[in-house]
């Protein structure tokens, strides 16, 4: 190719036109160039001016697919001039001299030969040019699926990640910051050794790829066994990138970044890999909360939802806070999406004790933090008491947490009638209640008075099982003493018989006070249903709605008023 200076290089630019030039018109630029000096190069133009159909060249010439920028290079090397490729350029080259039919066979040292002997050569052994080159195809993404270019790209992209993963990035560690910050989030350091393996720390990163390319390289990565850990690193990145650091502080977004956030979310849930556990709770619910602004479709949100269920015994009551759509982050948290995610744990969960015992806490923790909430509704509030209550059967937890809950609610909630704080303790199992609870609600004027009196005579039975024990024990210890050892059973006989007195005469006294506060309660209450024994996983799974259809997300939790026994 003749090397001409780039004073010659306006040749082809707008200039009154010859009867040997055609007027090329690319974005709304037109171009003129010379008729034999673009025939040599295009196969494609001297097919069409053989057929000699005015109107088809006329058509072909006013809708070149191609930025002028590129024409441009097409036409500096169609007229000699000197030709720099790069990673920018080289592949709206190669699609423009392809539409062109700039081909070997048409005329040898062609534009397309040269382009893609190039990008072979220079750009596909780079992981950091192919993706530069890559993100060129967004503007002509039919013609480089057309001519083979973006399955070359994602097959370089994927073949590199297979061999080094950590070009995606370092895998999720823990995630923390509430702000999601990069530092807390991926760990930017390798060790010594990690930067031995890694070529090319400096990376490209993929998050540049707009939407469309990374969900193709994405979907490809996690079809050719490329480690799911580095895979959730890079959507995370993205996700970062793309939502979570483009939405802070703006609060009114324009429609159409709502839309392209919304479409974001909603792709890097379908590319999210499936192995429990790549994403923390806290990550997860991020997302969600943001599906839930941005109005995610459904299948979004229930897949989100879903993830979150399956490791919800590794998640905090904060990850559970999932604002209603509509309502300020402060308060008005999504109830039913709760129950749900708790409704899939429940029914994917093994018997595994640990996870039981956590996901109970966990339950009784979010019951606590949403119980200051001064508009969530009893109904609402009561259905998640009987869930805190069913998740803690079998695991041998006390009712101290969901009656510190059930008080906070009865101090936000003042207002509530007598028959309402009734309805509010009515999943409340004082049975279960440690001593120091027991106590405490013995002297809680914001229980409701009957709870109040289930109370003292549940202390009442629980001194007298006491004392009955206790004088077993001694009579057994008793009957072990030396006969001949008369001055000490003596001793000991007068120490026993000082403590009953003292318990018996705090179990008098308790019997009055609940004689007292007997009478002031409706005769109706008297005696307690007898409640049917099942098995635990069966009566968990009866309380959660889960025992018949597994499938049905939509179950309700059942509801049994059980009327409290007062007196024997």
């Amino acid at each position: 190719m003749v090397d001409k200076s780039d004073k010659d290089a306006s040749y082809w630019l707008p200039k009154p036109k010859s009867r040997t030039d055609i007027q090329f018109h690319v974005s709304g630029v037109p171009f003129n160039l010379d008729r034999d000096i673009i025939v040599q190069k295009s196969g494609k133009i001297s097919e069409l001016l053989n057929e000699k159909s005015e109107d088809n060249i006329q058509e072909f010439l006013r809708n070149i697919p191609a930025h002028p920028n590129t024409f441009e290079l097409v036409a500096r090397f169609c007229h000699g001039f000197r030709l720099t490729m790069s990673c920018e350029n080289v592949l709206p080259l190669a699609c423009l001299a392809f539409y062109l039919g700039m081909t070997e066979s048409h005329s040898p040292n062609n534009l397309l030969s040269k382009a893609l002997t190039f990008f072979e050569q220079k750009i596909l052994p780079s992981w950091n040019e192919t993706i530069k080159a890559f993100l060129t195809t967004e503007d002509i993404m039919q013609q480089a699926v057309d001519t083979g270019l973006v399955d070359e790209c994602i097959e370089s992209l994927v073949g590199k990640a297979v061999n080094n993963p950590y070009l995606l990035g370092e895998p999720i560690a823990n995630f923390i910051s509430d702000e999601l910050s990069e530092d807390d989030v991926i760990h930017h350091n390798p060790s010594a050794r990690r930067k031995l393996f890694v070529s090319e720390w400096q990376s490209e990163d993929l998050t540049i790829l707009p939407l469309s390319l990374y969900e193709l390289t994405i979907h490809s990565m996690n079809q050719h066994a490329v480690p799911p850990r580095f895979v959730a690193a890079s959507l995370l990145k993205y996700a970062k990138k793309w939502v979570f650091c483009s939405a802070k502080g703006d609060e009114k977004m324009s429609v159409c970044k709502t839309n392209r956030q919304r479409e974001v979310i909603e792709v890097l849930e379908r590319l999210m890999p499936h192995q429990k556990g790549l994403f923390p709770c806290t990550i997860l619910s991020e997302m969600l909360r943001f599906a839930i602004r941005l109005e995610a479709n459904a299948g979004c949100r229930n897949g989100l939802e879903l993830r979150i269920g399956k490791q919800l015994d590794q998640a905090t009551a904060t990850d559970l806070l999932i604002p209603s759509r509509g309502y300020a982050k402060e308060m008005h948290y999504d109830i039913e999406c709760v129950k749900r995610i708790i409704k899939h744990f429940y029914r994917d969960y093994g018997s595994n004790m640990e996870g039981l015992i956590a996901a109970a806490k966990l339950i009784e923790e979010f019951l606590f933090e949403v119980a200051s909430d001064r508009d969530l509704e009893i109904n609402a509030f009561v259905s998640l008491v009987e869930m805190s209550s069913a998740a803690s059967m079998g695991t041998d937890r006390s009712s101290d947490g969901i009656y510190r809950a059930i008080d906070t609610y009865l101090d936000k909630h003042s207002f509530l009638t007598e028959s309402e704080r009734e309805e509010v303790c009515r999943g409340l199992d004082y049975h279960r209640m440690s001593a120091e609870a027991c106590e405490h609600a013995a002297k809680n004027q914001r229980l409701p008075l009957r709870i109040v009196v289930q109370v003292l005579f549940l202390v009442q039975l629980q001194l007298r099982d006491a004392i009955a024990k206790d004088m077993h024990r001694t009579d057994n210890k008793l009957t072990q003493d030396e006969v001949g050892n008369d001055g000490e059973l003596n001793l000991s006989e007068g120490i026993v018989k000082n403590e009953m007195e003292k318990m018996s005469n705090k179990v008098i006294e308790l019997e009055k006070e609940c004689h007292v506060m007997r009478k002031e309660i409706e005769e109706g209450c008297v005696h307690m249903v007898k409640k049917e024994k099942t098995s635990m996983w069966r009566e968990m799974k009866r309380k959660f709605g889960c025992i018949n259809k597994m499938n049905n997300c939509n179950c309700q939790v059942k509801k049994k008023r059980v009327h409290p026994k007062l007196w024997t």
